[in-house]
């Protein structure tokens, strides 16, 4: 039995390429209307006198990106850089032979990664000062690190235990031929491919800890730590406008977009290698 052509003609006369390209006309001209019904119906003076307000976006400069951009620059980084390094310990207990190494390293994940960051927070500010009568040293910055890194280090073990187990097992055993112990196979060289493995999905977690910090309120934070979120809701409360909330969100894509679009090119030039 012969299939017939990919064109022909179905019963009612089209064949399935015309019906696929009326179907898609049609999808794109209920999209241009819908466009269409939002531009003529919006409010635009109202909308840009309460979302983009000039006259009170340029009294936010430069205060919103010496205060705001760079103190969400500098949590996002204190606790990607904790994250990191509790990643690593932990994904290396993991594939641990010593039992109680992978316990510890499977029930820190497991709670870390279960536990609503906002709770995270809420202990480092109140727990630790109840239960060890002092703060964590390094102020907001400590805090927010030290939340921020124990819930994106959960996150970042299984990804660097991943990229580990991704490097060819051939690997380490040349390594060990050539007479270097186990300690100094991974660290020379098992770590670092699978760390090259494993820089995309870390990007992305970068950006998500870029959002994550606005969370950083709740810590009772002065003027001089706000960060973005802080920074816009404070102003729009103060000016009862929302164009600070949007200057904010412009703010955190000059960071995201950049990020996420190093991550898709690292991924897609990762997989040519693979090829």
């Amino acid at each position: 039995m012969t299939a017939g052509p990919i064109d022909a003609a179905a019963p009612g006369g089209l064949s399935r390429r015309r019906r696929r390209q009326l179907s898609l006309g049609g999808q794109y001209g209920l999209f241009a209307l819908v466009v269409l019904l939002l531009v003529l119906l919006a409010d635009w003076p109202t909308l840009r006198l309460n979302f983009a307000n000039w006259d009170v976006a340029k009294d936010l400069f430069p205060d919103v990106i010496t205060v705001g951009l760079r103190n969400t620059a500098v949590y996002t980084l204190t606790g990607f850089g904790i994250g990191l390094a509790l990643g690593l310990v932990i994904a290396l207990m993991r594939l641990s032979s010593v039992a109680p190494y992978r316990w510890f390293a499977a029930a820190f994940i497991e709670v870390f990664r279960g536990l609503p960051l906002l709770l995270i927070f809420i202990f480092i500010s109140v727990g630790v000062p109840l239960a060890f009568g002092t703060t964590v040293p390094g102020g907001a910055v400590g805090q927010t690190g030290l939340a921020l890194g124990l819930a994106a280090g959960a996150y970042m073990a299984e990804t660097i235990r991943a990229g580990i187990e991704a490097v060819p097992r051939g690997q380490t055993e040349a390594a060990r031929s050539l007479g270097m112990s186990h300690a100094r196979a991974m660290r020379s060289i098992v770590i670092p491919q699978a760390f090259r493995i494993i820089i995309p999905p870390l990007t992305n977690q970068l950006v998500l800890l870029c959002k994550d910090s606005s969370l950083v309120l709740f810590l009772g934070i002065t003027l001089e730590q706000r960060e973005l979120t802080k920074f816009g809701r404070d102003l729009a409360g103060q000016v009862g406008n929302t164009t600070p909330i949007i200057v904010a969100g412009i703010c955190y894509l000059i960071i995201t977009i950049p990020l996420s679009l190093l991550a898709r090119r690292l991924e897609a030039r990762q997989r040519r290698g693979q090829r």
